[in-house]
């Protein structure tokens, strides 16, 4: 048992030792780049520099960043809750189906650059405009998958659950959403990341500024301004956020699945 339990410290130890090296060793590389070839900061600033900006513009930065978050959280909140309601009635009427799919499918497919200039002439105001953009994005990777997990079900339990006189709510509830649990995990996933790229895109389209203005804007203003440190440490903070939703989803996603689902047990093997 003792051995089992080192070699299982030993190997979270190793996960978590080999991405944080990896990230030093990048760091280093890029610091060298930049000292070696005497690279001036306007054009590529050595990662102290970027530290030193994110510390010194933080009261610029953390209130752009908030509103980022917030847009993003908000869009993937209503898109969590529109695709899930959409997918179930879609898969329970075949008419609702064939009617209104082909219509998210052709929203998913036209870039949301070509229509962010659109919905922010007819949305009342700029926040609602990028928060539209940024749930039409995250909308239909949700819809998507939980719409094929839903169909996925095994027709053996289905003519199991007829058998036992089951209702169409009760085989929906006790069968085909746990069923449809992975897919909807990897939509969640994949919506998560895309409402984030939605919400910056429909920054840059919006182009506000002030108070209200995101880290988009903040990258705009940084690059006119040729002051690249700042400019890198929004990047940054970009990606902290991505990388912060996509843990968040993958720790809901081993919170929900890992106690039964098989690709969970496979990964704590």
């Amino acid at each position: 048992m003792e051995n089992g339990e080192r070699s299982e410290q030993m190997d979270r130890l190793i996960r978590i030792a080999i991405p944080v090296g990896v990230v030093l060793a990048l760091l280093l590389v890029w610091y060298l780049i930049v000292h070696v070839e005497n690279i001036p900061p306007y054009i590529l600033p050595d990662p102290i520099a970027v530290a030193i900006a994110l510390v010194k513009d933080w009261p610029t930065l953390w209130p752009a960043f908030v509103v980022t978050t917030k847009i993003t959280f908000m869009s993937l909140g209503l898109a969590l809750l529109g695709g899930t309601v959409f997918a179930i009635l879609l898969v329970q009427a075949r008419w609702l189906e064939l009617i209104f799919y082909p219509i998210a499918v052709v929203l998913q497919v036209t870039p949301i650059v070509a229509i962010a200039p659109l919905i922010l002439i007819y949305a009342p105001t700029t926040q609602s405009a990028l928060l539209i953009c940024a749930y039409l994005v995250a909308f239909f990777p949700i819809l998507s998958n939980l719409v094929q997990g839903l169909k996925s079900v095994d027709h053996n339990h289905l003519n199991l659950f007829e058998l036992y006189g089951a209702n169409r709510f009760q085989t929906l509830w006790h069968l085909k959403l746990p069923t449809a649990l992975p897919y909807f995990m990897t939509g969640l996933k994949i919506g998560g990341g895309l409402s984030l790229i939605a919400a910056v895109v429909a920054e840059f389209s919006a182009g506000s500024s002030g108070v209200g203005s995101g880290l988009a804007f903040r990258i705009l203003e940084a690059q006119f301004r040729l002051n690249i440190p700042r400019l890198f440490a929004a990047l940054i903070m970009l990606s902290a956020l991505g990388i912060a939703i996509f843990a968040l989803t993958s720790f809901l996603s081993w919170l929900l699945l890992h106690r039964w689902h098989e690709s969970s047990l496979k990964r704590e093997n």
